[in-house]
């Protein structure tokens, strides 16, 4: 039955809390089993990506795999879940297409040289999830997408200096080369888990770049109504706040990875209730 397959989609969502909260009573309980098939998908994708003992031929076979299971007749429970989420609201296969290729740039590249390969990137990796939520809670607008990619970018790219280090040490590199080599910065640093004066400027910059990015979109938290107007602001709140963590430890994420605890839920729910019409600032404090 397609209430099972929900289920477990939604254990999946669960078991990830921390970096998904499908489970926020913000997100109505009628969009909730969508959202998790949505998550279920895209989390089944990146652990096949990151899957350790598999060579990278054989993740991208299994990635391959994976993407062939779109567009037929449903084999497991999670895409049966997702037949039927992309059946009612009409959602673009191409998203999740897009989706599918950044898992597979994961395997294949771990070095970006422009920024315009970082955003292009991020294009696939984080965009598609922004414009399918938009899409399940009935919005169809270009400018909605618009702000929706720029805050989804804006995400990726927080959660990219917040796990600088794990990355590193999966030999992925996210910081666009013509950044860092021009700064003077050193990859060896790195290695040694040392983060000096020259990748504390860089990263700075790439701060800098990613605060434009969460200015940018800001107005899709005001596109939607009801709860999901609430999740949205929160979603936005909680990750400009992580990168203000980021700042705080001076982006030394090689000896304290910043997250969110109890004390910022508080700040974040209230911000979301006393959402102001024009920000003074993106920072929060």
């Amino acid at each position: 039955m397609v209430s099972d397959a929900y289920a477990a989609c939604l254990e999946i969502a669960r078991e990830h809390y921390e970096n998904f909260p499908v489970a926020s009573r913000l997100v109505p309980a009628s969009l909730r089993p969508h959202v998790a098939a949505v998550y279920a998908f895209a989390r089944g994708a990146d652990d096949i990506a990151d899957e350790p003992g598999r060579t990278p031929a054989e993740r991208l076979a299994l990635l391959d795999e994976w993407s062939a299971h779109l567009r037929r007749a449903p084999e497991s429970l999670t895409f049966e879940a997702l037949a039927d989420t992309i059946r009612r609201f009409d959602l673009p296969l191409v998203l999740f297409d897009d989706l599918l290729s950044a898992f597979k740039q994961d395997v294949e590249k771990a070095r970006y040289e422009t920024w315009h390969e970082v955003f292009d990137y991020c294009r696939r990796s984080a965009n598609p999830v922004g414009r399918l939520v938009l899409r399940l809670a009935g919005v169809k607008r270009r400018d909605a997408d618009t702000w929706s990619d720029d805050v989804c970018t804006a995400l990726q790219l927080t959660n990219f200096w917040q796990d600088l280090a794990i990355d590193w040490q999966r030999g992925r590199l996210y910081v666009p080369e013509s950044v860092w080599v021009s700064a003077g910065a050193q990859t060896a640093d790195l290695d040694r888990g040392v983060l000096t004066d020259s990748w504390q400027r860089v990263l700075g910059e790439c701060a800098a770049v990613t605060d434009d990015r969460f200015r940018r979109g800001r107005p899709v938290c005001d596109v939607l109504r009801g709860r999901l107007r609430y999740e949205l602001r929160a979603t936005w709140l909680g990750g400009a706040r992580v990168l203000q963590k980021t700042r705080d430890v001076e982006f030394d994420v090689f000896r304290h990875r910043p997250t969110l605890g109890a004390a910022d839920a508080l700040v974040i729910a209230w911000k979301a209730l006393t959402w102001p019409a024009t920000p003074r600032s993106i920072t929060p404090s």
